[in-house]
This record gives C-alpha cells, structure tokens and sequence, in this order.
C-alpha cells in the first residue's frame, strides 16, 4: 500500500498560521485544489494522530504555500518533529492570521469549512479567500524523493 501511495507524485504545502503570536505549521502532500470553483474550494488530509494540527485548525485563517522545487530544506525544517520548524525559515503573515512561506511557487489564503473522518485520517476542506503564484516551479514528493520538474512541449 505504501508503495502505491508513495508512488503517486504530490506537490508540498506548508500549512501554517499564527496561533496566539506564535508560529504554528505542518507539511502536507495531500492538498487537492480546485474542489470548487464557486466557492473557491481545497481539501486535504491529516493524520488522526498529529499533534500540529489540534492547534493549527485553531487558528482563523491558515496559510497553505505549495513550496517551490528549490524548498526541500525547509519542508524537511517544517516536517521536523523536534525543532524550531520556522528558525531561519522567511515567512509573512496577513492581518488574519495566515503564514505564508517566502518563495514558494503559489500560496492561498485558507478558512476551514469542514471535516470529514476518514479511516486513520481526516479530510479537511478549505474555503479559499486569497491566491497568489510566483514563477517557480513547485516542489513534488514521490517514492521518499524530491523530484525536479522537466517541461516537455506536449504539442
């Protein structure tokens, strides 16, 4: 299953908010876009057991930045279960909340709407208030690597 699941190639987002004048954050490779155009709409998914996520879903509006190909040292940093996951680590916040890390590919400012259980996760969907997108490239996880992103003309 693992091999499957790992198979399939998935942008990274870093999930990030302030939380009580802290920053808070997690990665995800779950982030599905375009659930909705009308209300702009995203969804994930999150591990039952994270312990990020009972304080991130706290927050009123929560950044998601799909990190550029360049990024793989501050998903790691973000993805780190002992450490300060935002020192060094560039980031701007908006007067709701949000966090947003600089340089990533494109980022949307994010509302939760809703849960859902599913198994040993929970699908998370965002109501998505504000997007952005810069000229980089984004960062992909597949089989336990970070692969670089080859344009070919398709026509």
């Amino acid at each position: 299953m693992r091999a499957v699941f790992g198979g399939f190639p998935a942008a990274v987002v870093a999930l990030c908010a302030t939380v009580d004048g802290s920053p808070y954050g997690m990665v995800a490779t779950s982030l599905a876009v375009g659930v909705s155009f009308d209300p702009p709409m995203a969804l994930f998914s999150v591990r039952n057991d994270s312990s990020t996520w009972p304080v991130l879903k706290t927050a009123g509006r929560i950044g998601a930045s799909v990190l550029a190909g360049h990024q793989g040292a501050a998903c790691r940093q973000l993805a780190a279960k002992d450490a300060d996951r935002f020192a060094g680590l560039g980031t701007h916040a908006t007067r709701h909340g949000s966090l947003f890390v600089e340089g990533a590919s494109s980022w949307m400012d994010c509302e939760i709407a809703g849960e859902l259980p599913a198994g040993d996760h929970t699908v998370i969907t965002f109501r998505i208030h504000q997007v952005g997108h810069g000229p980089e490239t984004p960062l992909l996880f597949h089989a336990g690597r970070f692969p670089r992103i080859r344009h070919e003309r398709v026509s």
